[in-house]
């Protein structure tokens, strides 16, 4: 079940050109801290190749599909890249077994033409990795790097010392890929705007405190101020209502205007996470009506018990 549909954009939004908005600021005082069960201790190879990750990486598979329709190159910004590349079969996945809910049901569906078209990207760079006696999941900067063209550019940053040495060796000594050791938010500040002047910022925080979504929230709207044209994809757990919500209506409020929202609640047991999202700013003006093709066969392809259903809306500035 999906909560709300959208509709047809009349126009493209990632090359739209002109002067940011006059009013790119929260307001003062303005507060988008989520209440403490929010906050998460989300070590993501325990997590590599769930539910969540397919939503992120179907969204931005499709996303980066659209970006190479034009011949002009862009970047990649992963503000919070993570090691690039999870063992299935490692002692981390295997504990949990979460990937056999998310990627594991994928790979077992039968897809119709007409999603296996929308998929084709992402699977065609998944499906290998998780194939054979080595399952591997990639994490977002390897899925990027594999979508990209020659004259296109990726900047990794991750800060935690394991994971930046795994994301460093995982993209090796590929000329369009760069891995940094910085801390997620620093980057944000930064690399935006790239000297492309096109492309994507993909922010992907742990949140393990539960004052992140501010963090998110002022982070992206100084990031919108410095490059109004970037497309932002922006993912978040959803624990409860307060915090995401307050989000979306903080960047609104910023005035933000072209903001596509989209999650996926699995259902089942409210002990574990069970629902996400990701915010899109600047969306290539295709990708919601894929996304409603998409959402209505994944969620019950995904779904672990009641209450399985899906959203998406585009959010009016307030």
């Amino acid at each position: 079940m999906r909560e709300c549909r959208v509709g047809r954009r009349a126009a493209p939004c990632e090359e739209e050109r002109g002067a940011p908005p006059a009013r790119l600021a929260l307001p003062c005082g303005s507060r988008v801290d989520a209440p403490a069960p929010s906050s998460m201790n989300y070590r993501h190879a325990f997590h590599a190749g769930n539910f969540a990750d397919v939503l992120k990486h179907v969204v931005l598979a499709r996303v980066l599909a659209h970006l190479c329709d034009k011949p002009t190159p862009f970047r990649v910004i992963d503000t919070h890249a993570g090691a690039a590349l999870y063992d299935l079969a490692g002692p981390e996945a295997s504990r949990t077994g979460e990937w056999r809910d998310g990627i594991g049901r994928l790979l077992g569906a039968t897809i119709p033409p007409d999603i296996a078209a929308l998929l084709a990207p992402y699977l065609d760079v998944v499906a290998p990795l998780c194939s054979g006696g080595a399952p591997r999941y990639p994490g977002s900067p390897l899925l990027a790097l594999r979508l990209m063209r020659p004259q296109d550019r990726l900047t990794a940053c991750e800060l935690v010392p394991a994971a930046a040495a795994a994301l460093a060796h995982v993209l090796g000594r590929d000329a369009r890929a760069k891995a940094v050791a910085i801390d997620g938010w620093l980057a944000l500040k930064a690399y935006v705007p790239p000297k492309e002047r096109r492309g994507l910022v993909l922010v992907d925080p742990p949140f393990e405190r539960s004052d992140e979504f501010s963090h998110l929230a002022h982070g992206i709207v100084n990031a919108v101020r410095k490059w109004p044209t970037g497309v932002y994809v922006i993912w978040y757990p959803v624990k409860e209502r307060r915090g995401p919500d307050a989000f979306v209506d903080a960047l609104a409020a910023a005035g933000i205007a072209k903001l596509l929202r989209v999650e996926i609640d699995v259902g089942g047991d409210d002990e574990v996470l069970r629902a996400c999202g990701l915010v899109l700013i600047n969306p290539p003006w295709r990708v919601a009506d894929e996304f409603a093709v998409l959402l209505d066969w994944l969620v019950p392809v995904l779904a672990r018990g009641g209450g399985a259903k899906s959203r998406l809306d585009q959010i009016a500035v307030r």
